[in-house]
């Protein structure tokens, strides 16, 4: 038995060196953790439960077969994250440059179903130079078996991958179909094609970063939600979004003890909105203001910045948010906007995250760019992701809510539950300005003072039509609140909205304008 013991001993501790020591300072040299470290650093001390540990590849060509390391490239299994059960698995660079392979597939497959059956959020550490070569159509096929769980689990169970190296060609479609991505910048990359096939193909010269890394995806793609510092920052940012999250689509989010006083009335929110119009103010003090202090967790920072959304917890409750930033192109939708917004709503709407929305929205974004490139289409995903969402819904109109997308934002038409308006809400089919040009034309073109009757019909326009009473007396919205007064009547609400229920209808599933 003694040697039995020894032998197993001796097993597990190859299968944790993984590809060497000498691999395992070269990952050290590029900045990176290796697998193993990544777990433990984002996992309770001591929680971490190994699966397949001892499982080795099956391939014999190409002298695969003299090259057996145990565990074949990924670490799998699952542990606690502030107590609550979490699976993962995380790329070993140091075997095989972490490519996937039949068993390594199979890993990763056992786990996610794992986790699918128990009903607990599944995390993803990517550090892999893709599909290995030396398996042939065996990786290929693992890969679309992992991008079949990937479906499956959608809206069943949260999935989250963080990149932690390279991922390309078929490795970024697993991270693609998750709900939240996660990149370290300048060790992290995603790309279907990389530099060197793209300046054989166009002749085009781009650089890793340019192509595909942090950064660009975080700004500019928006494919990550999180560009972050450096891989502890990624794992611990991680740590705190499953925080605001249910372990599965049955279960309500986790609530907190709460901070903050849910009488606070917060007198600094009568200021916020400017008397101008057309003055720009940071949505950003409006949410600090209404709910739990310093608890907002904001998502796509850097990306369609005219749209805000994140998590945050209103009397110790996580809510999603999504509000306009009247400091990025006049809180305008435009295409990456409703893109942003939809994606965020329906995974509130999949997870029971109660949504609540602030609205200062001036229309859509006009321009030949918007329309040639399908502002009709991808504006009515956010219309579809907020009008399917049966989830507790929440709008506050701080200022502005004109034509369709006062429509879209959450209206009381489209299933919102409670609307609000402050008392400096316009509402209106168009703004002041436009609205007076297009009903007053012909009397400002014979005025003899044409700019000065202008401005005498557009404060006409907006005292008797553009402002809250109208929706009001309609019932369009449920109360006109002073600002201070929101945060008190939200959590309120919020309670009583907890045991909302809305049966669903027998189809299969909508056909979102994808």
């Amino acid at each position: 038995m003694d040697e039995r013991i020894d032998d197993l001993r001796e097993r597990k501790a190859r299968a944790e060196l993984g590809g060497g020591e000498d691999r395992i300072d070269s990952q050290h040299e590029k900045g990176k953790m290796t697998a193993r470290e990544r777990i433990d650093h984002f996992l309770d001390d001591g929680s971490f439960e190994e699966m397949d540990q001892l499982r080795t590849h099956r391939a014999k060509k190409f002298g695969m077969d003299e090259r057996q390391i145990p565990g074949d490239g990924v670490v799998t299994g699952y542990g606690t994250v502030d107590g609550r059960t979490v699976f993962v698995f995380a790329h070993d660079f140091t075997v095989f440059g972490g490519s996937l392979g039949e068993v390594f597939a199979e890993k990763v497959c056992k786990v996610m179903d794992k986790a699918m059956e128990v009903g607990a959020p599944i995390v993803g550490l990517n550090d892999s130079a893709g599909a290995r070569i030396q398996e042939g159509i065996a990786a290929l096929g693992g890969y679309a078996d992992v991008f079949h769980r990937n479906q499956q689990a959608s809206g069943v169970i949260p999935q989250i991958s963080a990149i932690m190296g390279p991922c390309a060609g078929g490795a970024v479609y697993s991270p693609a179909i998750t709900d939240f991505i996660f990149m370290v910048q300048e060790t992290s990359h995603m790309f279907i094609t990389g530099p060197e096939v793209i300046k054989t193909v166009t002749g085009e010269e781009v650089g890793f970063d340019e192509l595909g890394g942090a950064q660009t995806h975080a700004g500019k793609t928006g494919v990550s939600h999180f560009a972050e510092a450096g891989e502890e920052e990624a794992l611990d940012d991680i740590r705190m979004l499953l925080s605001y999250l249910p372990q599965n689509n049955v279960e309500d989010p986790p609530s907190v003890e709460p901070w903050d006083d849910p009488e606070r009335a917060d007198e600094h929110l009568n200021d916020v909105v400017p008397d101008q119009p057309q003055k720009p103010y940071d949505i950003h003090e409006v949410i600090g203001g209404v709910l739990d202090e310093d608890s907002f967790f904001e998502v796509q920072e850097d990306y369609a910045r005219n749209l805000v959304v994140g998590f945050a917890r209103l009397d110790g409750h996580s809510v999603g948010v999504v509000a306009n930033q009247p400091r990025a192109n006049a809180g305008t939708l435009d295409i990456d906007a409703s893109l942003k917004g939809a994606r965020f709503v329906r995974f509130c709407d999949a997870f029971n995250v109660p949504i609540v929305s602030f609205v200062d929205v001036p229309g859509f974004m006009p321009g030949t760019d918007q329309e040639h490139n399908g502002i009709i289409k991808h504006g009515a995903k956010l219309l579809y992701a907020y009008s399917e969402a049966t989830v507790p819904l929440l709008t506050v109109i701080t200022r502005k809510a004109y034509g369709g997308a006062y429509c879209v934002m959450a209206s009381k038409h489209i299933g919102a539950d409670v609307n609000y308006a402050w008392p400096t809400a316009e509402i209106a089919v168009m703004g002041p300005q436009g609205a007076v040009n297009i009903l007053y034309r012909g009397e400002l073109n014979e005025a003899d003072d044409p700019e000065s009757r202008r401005q005498e019909l557009i404060d006409e326009y907006r005292e008797e039509l553009a402002n809250p009473y109208t929706a009001a007396d309609r019932g369009f919205v449920d109360d006109v609140l002073e600002p201070p007064q929101t945060r008190q009547r939200l959590i309120k609400d919020l309670e009583m909205l907890r045991s909302k229920r809305v049966d669903g209808s027998s189809r299969k599933h909508g056909n979102i304008p994808l």
